[in-house]
């Protein structure tokens, strides 16, 4: 058996993690970089990254191919870097091969004084 502190360190250790400095330096130079919330919905609606897209963690495998194209550059984020973690292995699975998760989440995003709807 795993704990949850293994299960996340397996899943950070199979993807490739982006800081919240990293997507604003890449929002900065113009990439065409599409961010996923990945939160639940009560968590978005106190706050956001503007333009992210959001599909609940539970609803994730079902609605993201109508909403996000496989060959998109992807950068999931949800409030601390584990759930987008765990997403990004998914999304991995489903054939996107540019996708990435947020360290630090949310969290880390307004820390370092990234804008928020």
């Amino acid at each position: 058996m795993k704990t949850a502190a293994e299960m996340i360190a397996q899943a950070k250790s199979q993807i490739k993690e982006v800081t919240p400095k990293q997507v604003m330096e890449m929002q900065e130079r113009g990439e065409p970089v599409t961010l996923l919330d990945c939160r639940d919905l009560q968590e978005v609606n106190l706050g956001r990254i503007p333009n992210a897209a959001h599909i609940s963690r539970g609803n994730l495998e079902t609605k993201v191919e109508a909403l996000i194209p496989r060959d998109a550059h992807l950068v999931i984020y949800c409030a601390s870097g584990n759930r987008s973690a765990f997403a990004a292995v998914t999304l991995k699975e489903m054939g996107y091969e540019n996708v990435a998760s947020m360290s630090g989440g949310f969290r880390g995003w307004v820390e370092a004084g990234g804008e928020v709807d």
